[in-house]
């Protein structure tokens, strides 16, 4: 039975899937998003999180730490410069997943996994709206009111003299 056990193995032996969660840490934090199927961008998310986290305090310690997750030197250095840096002042959730479909050869949910302060398009201040033919329509019921409400004083004011 199965009681109390409650992370996804991802039909993996215990040594396979920390390989490849660690090998898909370092993706993310080199490049920033990836692309993977939905379970195991879950799972990423509850890997990748506290090590973010520690390495907000920039130690030996902290850094031994990662390490001994990460094996991998580059990512290291890239996550207690750039990452740090980005995400000092958050307090967490630091990773955003989007589902993107199914993938057309076995039907797996698909998803990709960002972290969340270096995404470009979500950073950008919104534009301003896209001007169609509808816009006309809806733009003269709204101008409608603003008119009425500007020819009202002007009624009152006749209504006094």
């Amino acid at each position: 039975m199965r009681h109390g056990k409650k992370f996804n193995h991802l039909g993996r032996t215990a040594s396979h899937r920390q390989a490849m969660l660690a090998n898909m840490a370092i993706s993310l934090i080199m490049h920033k998003r990836i692309t993977t199927t939905l379970a195991k961008a879950k799972e990423l998310k509850k890997y990748v999180e506290p090590l973010i986290t520690r390495s907000k305090d920039d130690s030996t310690n902290s850094r031994r730490v990662v390490f001994s997750y990460l094996q991998n030197k580059e990512a290291i250095k890239e996550l207690f410069s750039t990452v740090a840096e980005k995400v000092g002042d958050r307090p967490g959730g630091y990773t955003r997943i989007i589902k993107l479909g199914t993938r057309q050869g076995d039907a797996a949910p698909i998803a990709f996994i960002e972290l969340v302060d270096f995404d470009e398009n979500m950073a950008k201040a919104p534009k301003a709206a896209k001007r169609t033919r509808r816009s006309r329509k809806s733009a003269t019921k709204a101008e409608a009111p603003a008119a009425e409400t500007a020819e009202a004083p002007a009624a009152e004011e006749a209504k006094a003299e």
